[in-house]
């Protein structure tokens, strides 16, 4: 955590009356990861941003001039990207696409659907019928891992919602031939998330090239498009051991210059790993107590407004940025930090070490920019939102 973001909390506390709860989000440190990562991208591979992960308008904006589009896992962030952007390329996936979402996609001239069951595909076979508007889909295929381990969490590769089985495709090829209106521009994997290994990403990354070149050659076909998803980790734990762009990128083209890949064009689509570094969620120590042996913090806040820690399972890390006011201070003990709901799982990190803490102190959790609000039950026991604070 950098010194601006530490100045900017005790410039917030000191503007408020009331105990502080804040969102802060680093712009220009978003900025510069970005650039980054699209700077090491090899001369085939282009990167969406997966708008899921944080819709925040301010986000949106600064991202928009880097990355090459952004993709809607719903109609309702359809509707928002239209509205914000309407002359960047956007991309629509997600299961339980509903009719008229379909059809609102086809006529804002969609780069691209995400087609995940024969249903959806029949859909849009049927709204195209009248031929004012052609489909560019992608078929969503869950294929099987063959053998190459899976990360914390897993969305193919097994029975899901998403994507078809590879025992479908012929089926939906067949569909696709006999409608003209419907343009299969490439397929879509996207398999698993949290990854943090760059070496089983790569492995991964080998399944899906050679599994799109062996149905070029089986089905006679030569999409232009092969769209390999997101999955990227960020390490929530103590070593923050994150997914190593920069030496999966150089990896990438040496794989796709051996695989042959090169007059594809490969897509990323990632959304937790562009967003969660530049943001920090904060939170006043409101009490600090001592039950049945365990100390607890309870904070201004609570997993109401950051539900990352309680959706992933995890103690969520932490910095402790000391108060200008401080009562009831404790030293060198283990803490568990919690909110101000009424359940017991409203805990961010359990059983914490920490050297100094006390009442009127902040609780600064960072990588925070990732499906961290959004995700959120926001009106749970109607505590005010948090402050949203721009770097």
């Amino acid at each position: 955590m950098n010194s601006a973001v530490k100045d900017a909390i005790r410039s917030l506390a000191a503007e408020n009356d009331a105990p502080l709860c804040a969102y802060l989000y680093d712009l220009h440190g978003l900025e510069q990861h970005i650039r980054t990562m699209m700077a090491a991208l090899p001369g085939n591979v282009e990167l969406f941003y997966a708008a899921k992960a944080n819709p925040d308008p301010r986000v949106l904006s600064t991202l928009s001039s880097w990355v090459d589009g952004f993709e809607a896992a719903s109609g309702g962030e359809l509707e928002w990207l239209f509205r914000l952007y309407p002359d960047k390329p956007l991309i629509f996936g997600g299961p339980g696409k509903l009719t008229n979402e379909l059809s609102v996609a086809l006529e804002r001239g969609i780069e691209a659907i995400h087609v995940e069951s024969r249903t959806e595909l029949q859909r849009l076979a049927t709204l195209t019928e009248s031929g004012d508007h052609s489909a560019p889909i992608l078929l969503r295929m869950n294929i099987s891992l063959e053998g190459i381990s899976s990360s914390k969490l897993a969305m193919g590769g097994k029975a899901t919602q998403f994507g078809l089985d590879p025992g479908e495709l012929g089926e939906a090829l067949a569909l696709i031939e006999q409608t003209p209106s419907l343009h299969l521009k490439g397929f879509h994997f996207h398999l698993m998330s949290h990854q943090c290994s760059a070496q089983r990403h790569l492995e991964l990354m080998t399944l899906y090239f050679r599994t799109f070149k062996q149905w070029c050659q089986t089905y006679g076909i030569a999409p232009p498009l092969l769209n390999v998803g997101g999955g990227m980790g960020i390490d929530y734990g103590p070593r923050a051991e994150h997914f190593d762009w920069l030496g999966f990128c150089r990896a990438l083209g040496n794989l796709i210059d051996a695989e042959e890949m090169d007059q594809t064009t490969v897509r990323f689509e990632c959304g937790r790993f562009i967003s969660a570094q530049c943001g920090y969620y904060v939170m006043e120590v409101l009490d600090i107590k001592h039950s049945h042996g365990e100390y607890f913090a309870i904070g201004k806040g609570g997993t109401h407004h950051f539900r990352t820690p309680a959706a992933q399972s995890h103690n969520h890390p932490f910095v402790v940025v000391p108060g200008a006011c401080r009562t009831g201070e404790i030293r060198d003990v283990l803490v568990t930090l919690a909110g101000q709901l009424c359940t017991p799982k409203d805990v961010l990190a359990s059983r914490q070490p920490v050297a100094s803490l006390a009442i009127g102190d902040y609780l600064v959790f960072p990588l925070a920019g990732a499906y961290s609000w959004n995700i959120s039950h926001q009106t749970f026991l109607m505590h005010p939102p948090p402050q949203f604070h721009y770097l």
